[in-house]
């Protein structure tokens, strides 16, 4: 059926659309209006953790909207509470304060990193970042992040963030100085090709960083909320960071986030911190039923069985035409193509029904509903596959 165009122009031009336009969603499927439907292994960039219109979701934010929406943060909301509670009994933080967007709970990572350089280590305020991080679009997100060619965007940028490079422990101690407060990085680069980080490498740092009275920041916005097989992308090193950065899946597609830290490093005062929207009830409520369905026995060790029947159905196939292997943890994973043909593999993917998106023009990035089936990756891989075989020509 012929693509009708799209009107936008009412939209500030910000990226490059297909002129498709979206109407509803099932799980692992999406319709647009034209009634064509469409598998969905991008999930809103690992956003629908449920999948579309999950619902345990869809009901917890239709009970509470009836209920109480917000009564803003200057007062606690039973929902408030309960979140938070939960939250921290299921996480290695102590105390949680709720954003909207995993953005803004860097930043406020950031800033609960330098207010504890005051109080403890004499004004130090620098955060050693890493090369292809990325941490959000505001622009001290943006300066904490190792994007190609961002570097050079709406200066001048939040100063103090030197740049390690990823899983290389000496190139981290070369940058500490004594204006140093803390190390932080993603425990798998998603926005950078989906690199994890070597478990040694994650226990090494979180040693060096604790002789050196150092915080460490994981910012587990992509990699969390199950998205690696574990509630969290470091549970796989076992360690415990100082300062926590949850997004993304933790609201199941409503805009929710937070920032979570140690109890030894809770050091804002009273109006230092907050925001209008923060912690209001009806996304706490929709961030419970996400966390209790993720805690549900058996849930995690399903992700990472998906997981890892989508790499082993995906390997052999890419493989088989040139291209190279599946990288990354759980569903939080891409194909190394070893080529720049990223772009066209994904317009010939969108063309035959299948989303993936890529972040790199050498691989192509998967993130499915962590519900997906073994069916759908099946579908998947059968549909990618061809895309593959057109793209080598």
């Amino acid at each position: 059926m012929h693509q009708s165009p799209v009107d936008s122009s009412a939209l500030l031009e910000i990226t490059v659309r297909p002129d498709v336009v979206f109407v509803s969603g099932q799980g692992s499927w999406l319709t647009d209006s034209q009634g064509k439907v469409y598998l969905d292994f991008i999930q809103g960039w690992a956003v629908n953790s449920l999948g579309h219109a999950p619902a345990v979701l869809a009901r917890a934010i239709a009970e509470q909207a009836q209920r109480l929406i917000t009564p803003s943060p200057a007062y606690y909301s039973d929902k408030l509470l309960e979140f938070a509670g939960r939250l921290v009994a299921a996480t290695p933080v102590d105390k949680v304060f709720f954003t909207n967007s995993g953005a803004e709970a860097v930043e406020g990572a950031v800033k609960l990193a330098r207010k504890w350089g005051q109080v403890h280590k004499n004004g130090a305020y620098e955060i050693i970042t890493f090369r292809n991080a990325f941490h959000g679009r505001t622009l001290t997100c943006m300066a904490a992040s190792g994007k190609a060619g961002w570097d050079a965007l709406f200066e001048p940028k939040t100063p103090g963030f030197p740049k390690a490079v990823y899983n290389d422990l000496e190139s981290v101690a070369r940058l500490v100085t004594d204006r140093t407060v803390a190390v932080m990085l993603e425990p798998v680069q998603g926005e950078g090709g989906v690199i994890p980080a070597d478990d040694d490498f994650l226990r090494e740092l979180r040693r060096f960083t604790q002789e050196r009275g150092l915080l460490l920041i994981l910012d587990e916005v992509q990699s969390g909320m199950g998205r690696t097989g574990k509630l969290f992308g470091h549970q796989h090193a076992g360690i415990v960071p100082d300062i926590l950065t949850m997004g993304k899946g933790i609201g199941g597609g409503f805009p929710l986030a937070a920032m979570g830290c140690r109890a030894e490093v809770s050091c804002f005062a009273p109006g230092e911190q907050g925001g209008t929207y923060n912690g209001n009830a009806l996304a706490c409520a929709a961030g419970l039923a996400v966390l209790e369905t993720l805690l549900a026995p058996g849930f995690l060790d399903a992700v990472e069985a998906a997981g890892t029947y989508l790499r082993e159905r995906l390997d052999p196939v890419a493989q088989g035409l040139g291209y190279g292997r599946v990288r990354g943890r759980g569903l939080l994973l891409a194909l190394a193509l070893g080529c720049d043909r990223a772009a066209a593999v994904v317009e010939g993917c969108r063309e035959r029904g299948l989303l993936v998106n890529n972040t790199r023009p050498d691989a192509i990035r998967l993130t499915p509903a962590l519900t997906v089936s073994q069916t759908e990756i099946d579908q998947c891989v059968a549909i990618l596959g061809e895309a593959l075989a057109a793209a080598a020509g």
